[in-house]
């Protein structure tokens, strides 16, 4: 029903071509995976040779925006190629059963990468963790295009009073696969189940969403890798990461496929005291550089020149627009697609982003702007802030401000020298930014002439 009406009711035009020009696509998310987590990042993280592998043979991003800091959002960012406040789903979702939370999901018509990539003869899998209303009618991934799956509704937990009656039950699409599934298992099971959609799909296009829990907490990596890393049960959960993303790169090879799959390797959002932002202060529930900048790894052999280090901005919203141009798609002309054209990036003909502004919003809240390697934090209240950052934490960093902070991020990646006083010519112009975005995509207080109803009451309180 959905496809029927994003083809017909919405008339989003549909170019097919062959299936010979059709690569295939393979989204490995991580869940709170920091910038400064990984070993191709940064020296002093955990050691991920088959993600380290991955950057050696394509292209690594220093500058990738994601468009909110908490689970919810940014997949819905992902999914839809537009800023959260666009989609209607600017916060995170509380699973807990009796919450305000049972009729907030992504709703039907909004459209989605495996939506797009299914009327081009795409067959698409997603496992692990949705977030988006699994629950909700008309929210499942079954409902936003995807033809199987196998996951959680949300994060996991074995406490129905933290994350709702169904936080530890892995279903396979609609249907219960599992109740009471151990955490530790889940990894495994989610990489087997894309292995083996590789090895029988390999003949036509795909389009695989690799929704991972790890690192999320809890932190409970299988048997045999406790005790893997120098940093506890975290590092090892991310040594968990990094074996899993071996065995699909190995499965694409096996099944002849890995020369026409672009792969990549990114996270939802930055991390938590648990993990590293490296150079980046904070981490998720912040706007400033540490809860939005995360790893991103592009591979393609063949196409994306191996070896390259890419400081351009580019965001998770560009996977759609992406997607669409690889496969022959026409993109959705009737709405507005906040990603852009990556591929000469990738390709290595310019280094010049797309992206000439971002905006930086914590739940509803629009709080900075960014163009270029200019960015301006705006001012803000406690009222202001989602209920993930009311509580103080040593890593949560400007919850409050009285005036607007500048920082040039390609001198000051750590945002510690404001630079308002020097430059109120460039303050003046990025709040004229900010005052564009709030009339378009909304703010605390205001509604956006392009901002989806968001269907929750008081969205920034739980």
């Amino acid at each position: 029903m959905r496809t029927f009406i994003i083809t017909f009711g919405l008339f989003v035009a549909l170019a097919l071509r062959s299936q010979a020009d059709q690569p295939n696509f393979v989204v490995i998310f991580a869940d709170e995976l920091g910038y400064g987590d990984i070993s191709c990042y940064d020296p002093k993280g955990v050691e991920t040779p088959h993600v380290d592998e991955l950057a050696a043979e394509g292209f690594r991003s220093t500058d990738f925006f994601i468009p909110a800091n908490v689970c919810s959002p940014s997949r819905a960012a992902l999914l839809t190629g537009r800023y959260p406040m666009r989609c209607g789903i600017p916060v995170a979702r509380y699973e807990k059963a009796g919450s305000k939370y049972e009729d907030y999901g992504l709703v039907l018509d909004e459209i989605t990468i495996p939506e797009l990539l299914g009327a081009a003869g795409y067959r698409s899998l997603i496992v692990g963790k949705w977030h988006l209303g699994m629950e909700v009618e008309g929210s499942h991934p079954l409902d936003a295009g995807f033809h199987e799956h196998l996951g959680i509704p949300s994060n996991y937990a074995t406490n129905p009073k933290a994350r709702g009656p169904n936080a530890d039950t892995l279903y396979r699409g609609k249907q219960v696969e599992q109740k009471n599934v151990p955490l530790e298992e889940l990894t495994q099971r989610y990489t087997d189940e894309v292995v083996e959609f590789i090895g029988r799909q390999k003949d036509e296009p795909f389009f695989i969403y690799v929704a991972h829990h790890i690192v999320h907490g809890p932190h409970r990596p299988s048997v045999d890798f406790v005790g893997t890393s120098k940093k506890g049960k975290y590092g090892d959960f991310i040594k968990e990461l990094d074996h899993s993303t071996g065995r699909i790169m190995k499965a694409l090879h096996d099944a002849g496929v890995d020369d026409n799959t672009l792969v990549v390797f990114t996270s939802d959002n930055g991390p938590t005291f648990h993990g590293s932002a490296g150079p980046l202060r904070g981490g998720k529930y912040c706007t400033i550089e540490g809860g939005h900048r995360v790893p991103a790894i592009f591979r393609w052999p063949g196409k994306i020149p191996a070896g390259q280090v890419s400081h351009a901005t580019l965001s998770s919203m560009d996977l759609l627009p992406l997607f669409c141009d690889l496969s022959g798609v026409e993109r959705p002309q009737e709405r507005k697609i906040d990603g852009e054209n990556i591929l000469p990036i990738l390709t290595g003909k310019t280094d010049e982003s797309p992206h000439k502004r971002l905006y930086y919003y914590n739940g509803t809240n629009l709080q900075a702007v960014r163009e270029g390697d200019w960015k301006l934090h705006l001012p803000r209240s406690q009222k202001d802030q989602p209920f993930w950052n009311k509580k103080k934490h040593a890593s949560r960093v400007f919850v409050t401000l009285d005036e607007p902070h500048l920082f040039n991020l390609k001198e000051d990646i750590g945002e510690k020298n404001n630079l308002a006083a020097q430059h109120p010519e460039i303050v003046v112009r990025l709040q004229e930014f900010a005052e564009e975005a709030r009339a378009e995509l909304g703010d605390v207080h205001t509604t956006g002439t392009d901002q989806r109803r968001i269907n929750l009451v008081d969205p920034q309180e739980r």
